[in-house]
């Protein structure tokens, strides 16, 4: 279950509450009776160093030449038409 933070608005009491996501947020404050605001701080979470992208465990020359050219290559090839055969009948 999540950890929120709330303060106080009249007193400042600052505390942390254990609550499931389906449950109401506090809205009075146990100290002096006040009306409390939930506290948003930056998430736990963070993703550092590189490989989280894609494109992070390539080599920038080697996989931007390489890349474009052979599709180019593959492209061109496969867009050709075939040639067209002429039947003739006697």
């Amino acid at each position: 279950m999540p950890t929120y933070a709330y303060a106080c608005r009249s007193c400042g009491h600052a505390f942390d509450a254990v609550q499931s996501f389906s449950d109401d947020a506090l809205s009075v404050c146990p100290e002096c009776g006040g009306e409390l605001r939930k506290q948003y701080g930056s998430i736990g979470v963070t993703f550092n160093g590189s490989g989280f992208y894609r494109t992070d465990s390539r080599s920038s020359s080697a996989g931007s030449s390489q890349t474009p050219a052979s599709s180019k290559t593959e492209s061109t090839t496969s867009a050709k038409p075939a040639p067209a055969t002429t039947s003739t009948s006697s």
